[in-house]
């Protein structure tokens, strides 16, 4: 008998699972299935005990925003697209045994994004947006892509700042997106909450659309140039729907089978006391508590967007 769910995701955030009806048909991804458990053997895993769970976890997110589209004309008649963005980082530091989560460092940023030969740092009014010049052509079809560089410099250097304080190797952090150039952090975690990819055989998609909140599959690995060390979880909180509450985690490639089992036991005893519920969060449980709350604190922090375009095209004004 045919069953239908609705998403429980609000759809303006588009859906939770967005692959397609088969494995990723990218040549550039190979799977290795039978890393952790042979793939003939493949089963739900159940989450390990609280003696695996972190004491302290640190959450990581960012976020940004175009402020406004620029154009520079050049002496010579020739012209560049720039872009002005704000974006922001910050850490929440969770700490299980007393119960209580702290907001350790938020951050601001503002970058203008051209490949210019002749542009500096933009004053606006008393906000500045510093120069990033772009290497090539530089197409306004490139930019918003190339403020997430900054972004993710700007997550490293807070969270590697707010872990500095110390947890004696007992700490876990969790970056919410792939891990991509974070894959250097110790003891961390990517958290992808929305599948855009497919990437088992459908013998093995039919164990990940069968877990059971908490539990997890086996790992494997994906080889490619973004590749590594991942793993699907089911969150509690779901509708009942195939895909409801499954996230994907991943680690480091750098790191050894053994320690990304590990990792996959920490984040299967860990990551779903933090799952949301749908009367707190419209991407509810995948979206997590700590996450939300950081997302909507960094969103405040970038200010009024019509106020700083407003002082983006006043000083672009007294630059002609």
């Amino acid at each position: 008998m045919t069953r239908m769910f609705v998403d429980a995701w609000d759809p303006s955030y588009g859906s939770s699972y967005e692959g397609g009806e088969g494995p990723s048909s990218s040549s550039s991804t190979q799977v290795d299935t039978d890393v952790e458990i042979r793939a003939a053997d493949w089963a739900p895993i159940e989450a390990a005990g609280d003696d695996l769970v972190p004491e302290v976890v640190f959450l990581v997110d960012g976020v940004r925003r175009n402020d406004a589209g620029l154009w520079t004309a050049e002496e010579d008649g020739t012209s560049f697209p720039g872009l002005a963005a704000s974006y922001a980082a910050g850490v929440v530091r969770c700490d299980l045994g007393r119960g209580a989560a702290d907001l350790v460092d938020a951050q601001v940023r503002r970058g203008l994004f051209t490949a210019s030969p002749s542009v500096g740092d933009l004053r606006a009014d008393r906000i500045c947006y510093t120069i990033h010049k772009l290497e090539g052509p530089g197409e306004a079809s490139r930019l918003p892509a190339a403020v997430q560089p900054s972004l993710t410099a700007l997550e490293i250097e807070i969270s590697s700042a707010a872990r500095a304080g110390g947890s004696d190797g007992a700490d876990l952090l969790i970056v919410d997106g792939p891990l991509r150039s974070r894959r250097q952090l110790p003891r961390t975690i990517g958290y992808i909450k929305t599948q855009q990819k497919h990437y088992l055989p459908a013998a093995l998609t039919g164990v990940v659309t069968s877990l059971r909140p908490t539990q997890r599959t086996p790992v494997f690995r994906l080889e490619g140039v973004w590749g590594g060390w991942t793993w699907y979880l089911r969150l509690p909180g779901g509708n009942g729907a195939p895909w409801s509450g499954i996230v994907r985690v991943e680690c480091s490639p750098d790191l050894t089978a053994d320690q990304a089992i590990e990792l996959a036991e920490i984040s299967g005893a860990t990551v779903p006391r933090f799952a949301s519920a749908a009367y707190k969060d419209p991407r509810a449980p995948q979206n997590l508590v700590p996450i939300a709350g950081l997302e909507r604190r960094l969103r405040g922090m970038l200010g009024d967007a019509r106020v700083l375009h407003r002082a983006l095209a006043l000083a672009t004004t007294r630059l002609r």
